[in-house]
């Protein structure tokens, strides 16, 4: 009985040795308010990884635990979050911030703490330039908007576009990018328009839109206007198709049965995805009972470049900052689901556009541009 004890006692012993500290790693996303339900794929998508790393151990026998800030994606908030995270000491790297207004707002306070961040999700083209601790897993709006004009020529055919856009850093610098391409390629831009994100009356723009007969109505904005836009446009009887970008790639539109044939670009598709991805899709679908979304995928791969950069250096700002930065071509890239990913002097990287659509009130791959 004794040996028994004295076994089982140091079992306990063990097992409490194993996580005898903790490695926290900040995850900064609106997770709460109008865009909260993309912030639950960021949450799933660093629970997933954190829940991994750490059956196989943690780092270096060191639990990981995901530290979730919530900023609602708003600029004023994401500075007071940012500032809380670059305060905390044991905070060594962050993922995020979602939104392209809030990485802004935060960039400089991360700067001027030395505090390295990867964004999953922030596409605005400014980022990359403003700072050197700062990195992201996703593609800018200029490629971004370059392809989608591009797809709606070469595979749409539309000639006459309208743009109905949102006044925040994601979607002008998104419509500003298509613009230029639009116009290169020949595409004729009708007209313009703005809204906000409390803007719940669409109807005096989409009237005049409705006067030009355009094709299609592009809107480089975010999902919970961009279903009220699709109600509004249907009762005004407005024939023209609609399409967006990534920020309009969510669950939610499905609950509108007038999105029905809006299509999306997009940075993750399942059908699209290798093999390093089949364990993750399926542990996604049994565990949330759909396929994973993009920024699930996308914050997934952040956090596990994160979590190799601090098991190879420690958690040492600096010294992740420096890791991460020599990312810096094919051969050192990290292999994760969402594809390889590695760094350009500015902190951004190369990733491939996918095109998704809504057919029978389902998200289904859309015809992809050769």
């Amino acid at each position: 009985m004794k040996k028994l004890l004295v076994l089982f006692l140091s079992f306990v012993l063990f097992a409490g040795a194993a996580w005898a500290e903790t490695i926290k790693i900040g995850v900064a996303g609106p997770f709460t308010g109008p865009l909260a339900s993309f912030g639950a794929q960021l949450k799933i998508g660093a629970t997933m990884k954190a829940e991994e790393v750490n059956a196989a151990g943690g780092i270096n026998g060191n639990k990981v635990v995901p530290v979730f800030m919530d900023e609602l994606c708003d600029p004023k908030e994401a500075a007071t979050v940012g500032t809380k995270l670059a305060n905390d000491k044991s905070i060594s790297i962050v993922i995020g911030h979602l939104c392209s207004s809030s990485t802004l707002a935060a960039l400089p306070i991360y700067r001027a703490a030395n505090l390295p961040a990867i964004s999953p999700t922030s596409t605005n083209v400014s980022i990359g330039k403003m700072s050197p601790y700062y990195f992201r897993n996703v593609y800018r709006d200029d490629f971004q908007g370059l392809f989608l004009a591009q797809y709606i020529q070469k595979v749409k055919q539309y000639k006459k576009v309208a743009v109905f856009y949102e006044v925040n850093d994601y979607s002008m610098g998104l419509m500003s990018a298509f613009m230029q391409e639009a116009i290169k390629l020949g595409i004729q831009i009708l007209g313009t328009e703005a809204y906000t994100n409390e803007t719940t009356d669409f109807k005096p723009q989409l009237t005049k839109f409705k006067m030009m007969r355009p094709d299609a109505i592009f809107v480089p904005g975010y999902h919970p206007q961009a279903l009220l836009i699709a109600s509004q446009a249907a009762s005004l009887g407005i024939k023209a198709a609609l399409f967006g970008a990534d920020g309009l790639d969510n669950a939610v539109m499905l609950n509108n049965p007038d999105t029905e044939g809006l299509f999306v670009t997009t940075p993750f598709l399942v059908d699209k995805a290798g093999p390093k991805a089949a364990g993750f899709i399926s542990k996604h679908k049994k565990e949330q009972g759909e396929d994973p979304g993009w920024m699930t995928a996308n914050t997934y791969d952040a956090f596990g470049m994160a979590v190799e950069a601090i098991k190879a250096v420690g958690q040492n700002r600096e010294k992740i900052r420096d890791y991460l930065a020599a990312i810096n071509d094919a051969s050192k890239g990290y292999d994760g689901v969402t594809g390889l990913t590695y760094f350009d002097s500015n902190g951004d990287c190369l990733k491939a556009a996918f095109v998704k659509e809504i057919k029978n009130g389902q998200w289904v791959s859309g015809q992809q541009m050769q």
